[in-house]
């Protein structure tokens, strides 16, 4: 098989595969296997074009999100997981330094794998490399291990939650803290209940805003003051669609259906990700990068999981 003729094969199949992702027989986390398995067997041939595609649509998805949600429910969910947050947070980017200076990784591929584990994953990641001056090599190992992890965790915590016999609530709030990126929270929140969803959206989002102190904290501890920091706007615009939602009647009666589209958009987000999760994605990474970034999800898995179970 010719060249052109393979890349053309896999073009069909990539847009074939995208467009059965949206099906609503296909979950999220069947659509990540997907793209996981394509990216086996295919290059990606859009692979720039997918990953300015995969940043926009999950913002409109989680903004899409916000028309299924109220407020005041928001709001509880928010409260409850303030302490955990905060304390996670901040636990995680404390240990991430000690595994970095132990495993002699980079100090700036360390504090990007802590910042993406602690806060939200690739949004985080983008949010503080600029401010640290990070290179696409840094960028990419980072964002390799975060996507990773992210789909290990979209398939695993389901049956884990179902097993410990979670309620949607603590489900919701344990995949807040533990998933690293928003899409992977939502998508598997999305799979264990729609009040599970709930609360993993709103606590996921309101941690997300700790990227803006943390992006600050970059700028002195690389001594970088001249370094932008980019904020989360689309969090701006879920929490209107969930004002929204709650006071204003015609919203209420469309809200299900906007909710519907977001899912599928979800959806077809993680068949995206998935198609960069090559084999050669894995092995770029390196294992002591690897090993630090999976020593952080464990700690903050496990740590949190005993939270919501003993304590909260």
């Amino acid at each position: 098989m010719s060249l052109s003729t393979n890349t053309s094969l896999s073009k069909v199949i990539l847009i074939g595969l995208a467009i059965l992702s949206l099906f609503p027989f296909v979950n999220s986390a069947t659509a990540l296997i997907l793209g996981i398995v394509y990216a086996q067997i295919f290059e990606n041939p859009y692979a720039k074009q997918t990953k300015k595609t995969t940043g926009l649509l999950l913002k409109v998805a989680v903004v899409g999100l916000g028309f299924g949600m109220n407020i005041y429910s928001a709001l509880s969910a928010g409260k409850d997981g303030f302490i955990l947050t905060v304390f996670s947070i901040f636990l995680t980017l404390g240990l991430g330094f000690i595994l970095g200076k132990a495993f002699k990784i980079d100090k700036k591929i360390s504090y990007l794998i802590s910042s993406g584990t602690a806060i939200c994953g690739g949004s985080a990641i983008a949010a503080v490399s600029p401010v640290i001056k990070a290179d696409e090599k840094q960028i990419s190992v980072a964002l390799g291990i975060v996507f990773i992890l992210n789909s290990i965790a979209l398939l695993i915590f389901p049956p884990i939650g179902h097993y410990l016999g979670m309620s949607q609530i603590d489900f919701g709030l344990w995949s807040a803290i533990a998933i690293h990126d928003t899409s992977s929270v939502v998508g598997a929140a999305a799979k264990y209940g729609d009040e599970a969803l709930e609360v993993a959206t709103t606590v996921k989002l309101a941690r997300a805003l700790w990227v803006i102190p943390v992006a600050f904290l970059s700028t002195v501890l690389f001594k970088n003051k001249g370094g932008k920091v980019k904020l989360p706007y689309f969090i701006g615009f879920f929490v209107l669609a969930m004002l929204a939602n709650s006071y204003i009647p015609f919203v209420q009666q469309i809200g299900p259906y906007i909710v519907e589209v977001s899912k599928a958009a979800l959806t077809l987000t993680l068949f995206l990700i998935g198609t960069s999760l090559s084999y050669r994605t894995v092995k770029s990474v390196g294992m002591k990068p690897l090993l630090e970034g999976v020593g952080l999800w464990v700690f903050i898995s496990i740590t949190s999981l005993l939270y919501i179970l003993y304590i909260n």
